[in-house]
Parts: C-alpha cells; structure tokens; sequence
C-alpha cells in the first residue's frame, strides 16, 4: 500500500511538554515569570511581537526531536497570540531574537554548551543568562550577541552606584542586576520594567499615597474641590475619605 506525503504529515506528532511536572526552584521560577511578564507588558502595544517563556520550539518540520525550550525569549515580526508551542517553520521561518535562560545546577551545562550551538544554529541574535543564586556564573549576568555565527560576550557597564547592567540591542533595553536581582531598565526614561504583580502593588501605593495626603492639604487650608482637583479624586470619595 503507498502512503501519501500528506498521510506521513498527520502522523507526525509535536509534544506541547515533555508529560513531566515542571520542576523549578523558586528563584528560578519567579524570574522566569518576571521576565516574561515584564516584557510582556512593555511590548503590549506592538502586535508584531511574541513574548513566551519555558515553551517547546520546533525548528526543522518533520523532526519532533529538533526542538527547544528557552526559559524566556522573545520574536520579532510574528502575530502576538497564545501558542501551545512555537514551530519556527509556521511562523514564516523566524527564530527567536533574544532567549535569557534562568541557570541552574541542573541546567548550567546545557545552558553553557549545548543550548549556545542550537541557539547560533537558528540565528538568535542575543544570548542572556542570569544565575539568581550567583552559584554557576561569574558574573551573575552574561550577555552575548551573535556574530557571523558566533556569540561574543558583551562587556557589562558598571553604574555610578555599582550597578553591573549589559544593555540588549535586540530589545533596546537594560539589564541590570540590583542587589543581585534581575531587572529590565528602558535606557531612555530610567524606569524599571514591572510584573503584573509588581505593577498592582504600585497602583496600591500610589492610591494610598494620594489618600495620605488628604490631612496635609486640609492642614494647609485647601477645601474638598481643592483636594479633589489636586489628588484627581471624585469629590464624593474625598469626602468620604474624610468623615
């Protein structure tokens, strides 16, 4: 009997895991979901790009083993939607620009070796790795860019305040490490790049803030509108803040 080319295709299956639970440790795990949503959040407006993170990516059709997994990365000129895993050959042949991987004691030869030749095989441009524990890599934080097939390490900056930051040209921002933490700074307005979580407790602080101020300004004279217009709260909420 002859099996047609289209009958071989449907038999060919692509995991979207491994059937194994994910384990990670905590750092590992609450960088990896930082970056993620960081980046997220700081591309939302650009629907030409994918932010994912610890998601299978199929590069070579036909072959389910030719795959890989980084713990972040990002892709420029692609739909931004929900993936169950990421095969290049369906996404117009594009790879990954930027992958940070999150290193570890089960992680570190692979992340040092193995992952460096596939990632330089699909053309990733920038290599991060960021060690949360300081255990594996000296430095915490390693930066490296692709060059005619080749990663060349990047040379750290070292702040006025000790601060070790690798900036990415691939994302056009910072990576800094504060107190030995990872963080993503946008060089153009100093501001560090938040979680979802990271983002809702700031809303909360600043909200709580603004109702803080509500005895200074009564003390210093001004009235309810006053305090309304100055706070750029509801004039029924000052009040009610006040009784």
């Amino acid at each position: 009997m002859t099996i047609s080319s289209n009958q071989l295709k449907t038999e060919i299956f692509y995991p979207d895991s491994d059937g194994k639970p994910m384990a990670e440790s905590d750092p590992a795990r609450d960088y990896l979901i930082y970056a993620v949503e960081a980046l997220d959040i700081y591309f939302q407006a650009r629907s030409d790009i994918y932010v994912s993170g610890n998601l299978y990516i199929y590069y070579k059709q036909g072959i389910p083993s030719a795959v890989i997994a980084p713990d972040v990365f990002v892709v420029f000129g692609v739909e931004k939607k929900k993936r169950s895993s990421y095969k290049v050959w369906q996404e117009g042949g594009k790879a990954p620009n930027f992958v940070l991987e999150i290193t570890s004691a089960s992680t570190q030869e692979n992340d040092e070796e193995d992952k460096p030749q596939k990632y330089a095989f699909l053309g990733v441009q920038e290599y991060f790795q960021y060690d949360p524990t300081g255990d594996y890599l000296k430095p915490q934080l390693k930066g490296s860019r692709l060059v005619q097939g080749k990663y060349q390490s990047l040379t750290p900056n070292f702040l006025p305040d000790g601060v070790l930051s690798i900036h990415s040209e691939v994302l056009g921002l910072d990576l800094r490490l504060i107190n030995g933490e990872l963080r993503f700074f946008d060089p153009q307005t100093g501001q560090k790049l938040l979680s979802h979580k990271e983002t809702e407790q700031a809303r909360q602080q600043a909200e709580q803030a603004r109702y803080d101020a509500i005895p200074k300004l009564l003390d210093l004279g001004l009235n309810v509108e006053q305090i309304a217009s100055a706070l750029n709260l509801p004039i029924d909420e000052v009040t009610r803040l006040m009784s």
